[in-house]
């Protein structure tokens, strides 16, 4: 069983920063990718961000130059740093990630619980 747990989410004033995190842990043979969703209510699912091994990360256009996702390999814990967040950033973030749990299975994916960030105006 792998669980993904995410951190840092809150409430932040517009143009201010905060720090995502997301450790992976249980079973875990190989970690091919991890990314970052957000929902908002009413909205659909958005990609922001995803960090496949040995690959440059991809970002959707809403936050390209204002999020970075990096990945700590001795931790398997993947992060999402958010400058100059914005009232539009206001959502629930969700990591998500591309797990071989055990030799010769297939890649599965799981998803955390998610996180709120609320950026006030």
């Amino acid at each position: 069983q792998v669980q993904l747990v995410e951190s840092g989410g809150g409430l932040v004033v517009a143009v201010g920063s905060m720090r995502l995190s997301c450790p992976a842990s249980g079973s875990i043979f190989r970690l091919i990718a991890m990314a970052w969703t957000r929902q908002s209510p009413g909205k659909q699912p958005e990609l922001l961000a995803r960090l496949t091994s040995g690959a440059m990360p991809n970002y959707a256009d809403s936050v390209k130059g204002r999020f970075t996702i990096s990945r700590d390999n001795a931790k398997n814990t993947v992060f999402l740093q958010m400058n100059s967040l914005k009232p539009e950033d206001t959502a629930v973030y969700y990591c998500n990630a591309q797990i071989v749990p055990v030799w010769g299975m297939l890649g599965i994916d799981y998803w955390g619980q998610g996180t709120q960030v609320t950026v006030s105006s």
